[in-house]
C-alpha cells in the first residue's frame, strides 16, 4: 500500500506485538522532528552557576554591594555560589564563617532560596542558592 501511494511505510512502535506501522513520507516526517526540536531548544533556558566570594571579616557596605550583585545574579535566573576563603588562624573560626553564609541568606530571603546549606570543605565554606520558583 506504501508503494502504491509513493510513501514509505515507518515502523512507530516496533516492540509493540504486533509491531504498530504508519505509511508517511519519511523525509518530511524527519524535515517536521527537526523543526520541533530547534523550536524546543529556543526555548530552553542555560542556567549558569555564579560565584560571590566572601570574606570572614567582611565590612557592612561590601555586605550589602555583594548582597545587591547577587540579587541581579537571582533575578536573571542564574543559580549561585556563596563563598567563604579561610586563610591561615581562619580556620579556628568557621562558625564565624557559618554565621556570615546565613546573614547572606537572610538578606537575600524574598528572592532567593537555599539549595545546599553552607559546608566547610577543605579552606573553604561553600553554599549554593537558587532563584526563588516563580508560579
Amino acid at each position: 500500500m506504501a508503494m502504491d501511494q509513493d510513501l514509505d511505510l515507518v515502523k512507530v512502535a516496533p516492540q509493540a506485538k504486533p509491531p504498530v506501522c504508519k505509511i508517511l513520507d519519511y523525509g518530511k516526517y524527519r524535515f517536521e522532528m527537526q523543526k520541533r526540536e530547534k523550536e524546543a531548544k529556543k526555548n530552553q533556558k542555560v542556567v549558569e552557576i555564579k560565584e560571590i566570594r566572601l570574606s570572614l571579616n567582611i565590612d557592612t557596605n561590601d555586605f550589602n554591594t555583594k548582597v545587591n550583585q547577587a540579587a541581579k545574579f537571582l533575578a536573571q535566573g542564574h543559580k549561585l555560589k556563596v563563598s567563604i576563603r579561610f586563610r591561615g588562624r581562619e580556620m579556628a573560626h568557621t562558625s564565624l564563617g557559618l554565621d556570615v553564609h546565613h546573614r547572606f541568606a537572610e538578606a537575600l530571603a524574598g528572592k532567593g532560596v537555599v539549595d545546599k546549606q553552607p559546608k566547610l570543605e577543605g579552606r573553604s565554606m561553600m553554599m549554593f542558592m537558587s532563584p526563588v520558583p516563580t508560579k
